[in-house]
């Protein structure tokens, strides 16, 4: 086994899954972190068999798959679900200004049609 596995499953440990299907026994999905999913893909990308790996994580396959293509597009950040909590307030911060800056023109149209409606007086 490589040294760069930190997923706790290192000298067989089983994980914390008791389904066949890697699963907890809830039955809901484990979530696996951008660090743990870098392990794997990098043992992956150092020689390691993609079944053996997809067997060892009770992960599909096409899964670890997946995660390769993404870390090798974009290295660890790729591979995070979550935007960091800066780029979510810059966002959510956009957006408000969209929505506002939105308001502002339909009044502006509006106020514009009313005007375009009203007769005309000639100036003195």
């Amino acid at each position: 086994m490589s040294g760069v596995m930190e997923t706790g499953m290192e000298d067989g440990m089983q994980s914390r899954s008791s389904a066949p299907d890697g699963r907890p026994e809830g039955g809901r999905e484990v979530r696996w972190s951008a660090r743990r999913k870098e392990g794997v893909v990098l043992r992956l990308l150092r020689g390691e068999s993609l079944d053996a790996l997809a067997r060892e994580y009770r992960v599909a396959a096409g899964t670890i798959s997946g995660w390769r293509e993404e870390f090798l597009a974009a290295g660890r950040e790729g591979l995070k679900s979550r935007p960091r909590p800066e780029e979510d307030r810059r966002l959510v911060e956009a957006q408000r200004k969209i929505g506002e800056l939105s308001m502002d023109l339909d009044i502006l149209r509006a106020l514009n049609e009313e005007i375009d409606r009203r007769p005309r007086r000639p100036r003195r």
